[in-house]
């Protein structure tokens, strides 16, 4: 039952992130902080779906299995998403110009 709901939460926590994350890909206006926002999301979504699927399994070779697959995705999305930013900043991508309430 406690496992049940454990896995649950998971899930719920990872899509809502993966949401935010295809939201922010959407809305946002410039690469950089598309990449910003898709990198973050989908690495702690992911994260949070594999947990909740070695939760499910138990302790199993299974579970060894998505445990690397979740160190697999936490080292490559931030490489991944630092070679984006290179490429977008030597293509002269221009970052959408921020307004700060109170400044000029």
């Amino acid at each position: 039952m406690i496992q049940n709901g454990l896995i649950v939460i998971l899930l719920v926590g990872g899509i809502f992130f993966f949401l935010v994350g295809t939201m922010g890909l959407l809305r946002l206006p410039d690469a950089f902080t598309r990449m910003h926002a898709t990198t973050k999301c989908d690495t702690l979504g992911a994260g949070l779906v594999l947990v909740a699927l070695i939760v499910h399994q138990g302790f199993h070779m299974i579970s060894l299995k998505l445990l690397v697959i979740l160190v697999f995705i936490w080292i490559t999305n931030p490489t991944a998403a630092h070679i984006i930013a290179k490429a977008a900043y030597h293509s002269q991508e221009k970052p959408s110009e921020v307004k700060v309430m109170g400044k000029e």
